[in-house]
């Protein structure tokens, strides 16, 4: 059974930096896409970056030059925000698909898994 535990949200001030942690455990093919995504209260999800099994990362917009995804042979992935604006306030979702990338970004689809969640609050 696959679990995802995020860990690593907090409330910090506008520039600040936070780096979130995502715990895999029962992700037992090596062809998972892991990524992150977040939403705000009556917003949908969106995407914020994903990571192929190889390497391959690819991230929203918002999230290029400030946010790095990295992940590790325990299948656990991390995200590290620099420069945080009160926009990326938000809950933060780790997911992964062992179908690959194709099937998690921009939207996920398919057997998609989900953590439960982790708050980040950025303060201006």
């Amino acid at each position: 059974q696959v679990e995802l535990v995020e860990s690593g949200g907090d409330s910090v001030q506008a520039g600040g930096s936070l780096k979130l942690s995502c715990k895999g455990t029962g992700l037992t093919y090596f062809s998972y896409c892991l990524g992150w995504f977040r939403q705000v209260d009556g917003k949908e999800r969106e995407g914020v970056a994903v990571i192929a099994s190889e390497g391959t990362t690819t991230y929203a917009d918002s999230a290029k030059g400030r946010f790095t995804i990295s992940r590790d042979d325990d299948n656990n992935v991390y995200l590290e925000m620099e420069s945080l604006k009160a926009e990326d306030t938000a809950m933060y979702y780790c997911v992964a698909n062992h179908l690959g990338c194709y099937y998690l970004w921009p939207r996920p689809r398919g057997n998609t898994h989900w953590g439960q969640g982790t708050q980040v609050t950025v303060s201006s």
